[in-house]
């Protein structure tokens, strides 16, 4: 029924609802082989004096938890028809949880769409880097956003000049998904960028006109990737973390806070 008493079931745009099923996670794979193995691998380690650290073993412990009714639930009920439901509560983890991952993957993309992202082109830009530098930033996450915005100053840089235009009287703009890990689960930080396909001008009274860029050709990436790892290289020089020569790039392993001193290595392995 709507407001006026209409039954809406009956109409041709009605939409049936599907019945709520409750996520069951002790029930799949993923969940029977974790319960079963993971207490003897966390167990091993620490017996070995290589204990998991604390977030490992967190992030494991939330997932044995999520959607299981007798680590708390709500209880929901219909207005309606008074018929109720128990929602387990989850585990809300950005590790390995497939529930939460799908869930915060679905709402993160409705907020970019719906709320982020203007009505105009999109290109995803994706930057690896040499295995060295994915050891930095993995361990020195700060590290992380002084080469993110090298990267993107870079590209919107080539994106500005693309359309003839000058970084005063031009602007655009980008979203940034950081990912830890390759398709193997190995330590692989890199990122996805969402970057506006153009730019906007700013034209009279605070008004911004969008103006398309061309997808760059292969010349062009070449020359942007050379750029990008340039200022990185400098960048990382001026503070300290690399060392170079003519041939080669070196991290620095000389802070107590990244354990023992390793000696350097080559940022081309």
């Amino acid at each position: 029924m709507d407001a006026s008493g209409r039954d809406i079931s009956q109409s041709k745009d009605f939409i049936a609802p599907s019945a709520y099923s409750r996520h069951r996670p002790e029930t799949t794979l993923l969940y029977e082989l974790i319960a079963e193995y993971y207490p003897r691998f966390r167990d091993r380690r620490a017996g070995e004096g290589r204990a998991l650290p604390g977030y490992v073993e967190d992030e494991f412990a939330a997932y044995l938890k999520c959607g299981l009714l007798e680590h708390g639930f709500l209880r929901v009920k219909c207005d309606a028809c008074q018929a109720e439901k128990l929602v387990a509560f989850s585990c809300k983890r950005r590790g390995f949880c497939p529930s939460c991952g799908a869930r915060r993957m679905a709402e993160t993309a409705a907020l970019l769409v719906d709320k982020v992202l203007p009505q105009q082109p999109v290109r995803q830009w994706v930057l690896s880097l040499p295995f060295a530098l994915r050891y930095l930033l993995a361990t020195r996450p700060e590290i992380i956003t002084q080469v993110l915005g090298i990267v993107y100053r870079a590209i919107s840089g080539h994106l500005i000049r693309q359309a003839g235009l000058t970084r005063a009287s031009a602007a655009t703009g980008a979203v940034t998904l950081i990912q830890r890990f390759g398709s193997a689960l190995n330590l692989n930080v890199h990122f996805h960028l969402l970057v506006l396909d153009g730019v906007y001008r700013r034209s009279g009274e605070g008004r911004l006109v969008f103006v398309p860029v061309p997808a760059p050709s292969a010349g062009e990436l070449r020359q942007l990737v050379q750029r990008i790892a340039t200022r990185i290289g400098r960048s990382l020089e001026r503070a300290g973390l690399i060392t170079r020569d003519i041939e080669n790039a070196y991290l620095n392993y000389l802070s107590d806070r990244d354990g023992p001193a390793r000696g350097p290595e080559s940022l081309h392995g």
